[in-house]
Order: C-alpha cells, then sequence, then structure tokens
C-alpha cells in the first residue's frame, strides 16, 4: 500500500453561482409517492409533522423541506452529475495509470461520534469519494476506541462495479487482522 493522491482532482470544480442540486427533497417525495398508500406519510413535509424520526435528524430534514426541490433535469442537477462524472472519470484514470484494486483509508479521521452528540467532529474522509463518484466502499474494524467498546473502521474504495473485489479485500483485512467481533448484545446469526 502507497500513498496515492487522485491525478488532476485539484483541478476539477463544482459550477459556482447555482445553488447545489437539492435532489434529496425531490428523491424522498417521488420514493414516498410511488408507494402510494402503503406509507403512512407523502412527502418530507409530512415526515417532520409525524415526529417520527431520531431527534439528532431534525434540524436536517427541516433544511431539506426548506430547500428546493430540484430534479434532475435542472440545470443545478445537471452541473452536479457534470462534477460527480469528472471526478468518477479522475478517480478511475488514476487507479488505471497506478494500477490500483482499491484506494484504502481511515473511515474517519477522528474517533467515532456516539449517537445523538452532533458537536465533536464528524470526520471527513468517507464523505467525498464514494458519494461523490457512486462507486463502491466497503467499510471494516481496524480497531477500537472508546476503551475498547467502539470500532473504527479501514475504508476499502474501488472503481465501478468492483463490488467483489472490494468484498475479497476487506475479508481477507478481517481474517488477517482479527480485528471484527460481534456486538456482545447481538445474538450469533443460526
Amino acid at each position: 500500500i502507497d500513498p496515492g493522491v487522485v491525478d488532476g482532482l485539484d483541478q476539477i470544480k463544482r459550477a459556482q453561482g447555482m445553488g447545489g442540486c437539492g435532489g434529496f427533497k425531490y428523491d424522498i417525495n417521488r420514493y414516498l409517492a410511488s408507494h402510494g398508500d402503503r406509507v403512512p406519510v407523502k412527502n418530507l413535509a409530512e415526515i417532520i409533522k409525524s415526529g417520527k424520526f431520531h431527534p439528532t435528524v431534525q434540524r436536517r430534514l427541516e433544511q431539506g423541506e426548506a430547500g428546493t426541490e430540484n430534479g434532475p433535469d435542472t440545470p443545478e442537477c445537471k452541473a452536479d452529475a457534470q462534477y460527480r462524472q469528472q471526478v468518477g472519470d479522475a478517480v478511475t484514470k488514476t487507479m488505471d495509470a497506478q494500477k490500483l484494486d482499491a484506494w484504502v483509508y481511515p473511515t474517519w479521521s477522528n474517533p467515532p461520534r456516539l449517537i445523538g452528540d452532533l458537536n465533536t467532529p464528524g470526520g471527513d474522509n468517507s464523505q467525498f469519494f464514494s458519494p461523490t463518484t457512486g462507486f463502491p466502499a466497503i467499510q471494516v474494524p481496524m480497531g477500537y476506541t472508546r476503551g475498547g467498546r467502539l470500532p473504527a473502521g479501514i475504508t476499502f474504495f474501488g472503481r465501478a462495479w468492483s463490488e467483489p473485489t472490494l468484498i475479497k479485500l476487506a475479508y481477507a483485512y478481517e481474517q488477517a487482522t482479527h480485528h471484527r467481533r460481534a456486538p456482545e448484545n447481538t445474538p450469533p446469526l443460526r
């Protein structure tokens, strides 16, 4: 494993002055509508009104509802799709040039947050490559923090459609390190 940089990544810029795609509200409203009477809520506004969500996500849901409902054919979403494609192309080109099967890096740049904690740093390592490109990634434990109770992860990130390779790599890592262990309160699978 060697340090690496995605060639040309610093030259790829998001379109400025357009605002974001805002696809969350569009996507969730379309998804719920597609289920008709089989779901108890019909849109994001009804989810918020219901109060049936963890309190720590309320602000994010409200921000989504207050935002735009841009669909995939809007200029904002087309610009976002172009940006994502450019990043994906740069990742693939670099992986090809360096003959890489995967990028491997810590899942977080700091210990994981406890549930409900929105004040400590959330880390940024896994919030860019896989979500931006849509390429697969898998995380497995690389050790434990918080008195040996809370797992810290390592990410295996690959090119498009490389899930079989990533699963093999992650499984081999788990078998070699023995860092994975089931939570104490989880019964064995049958």
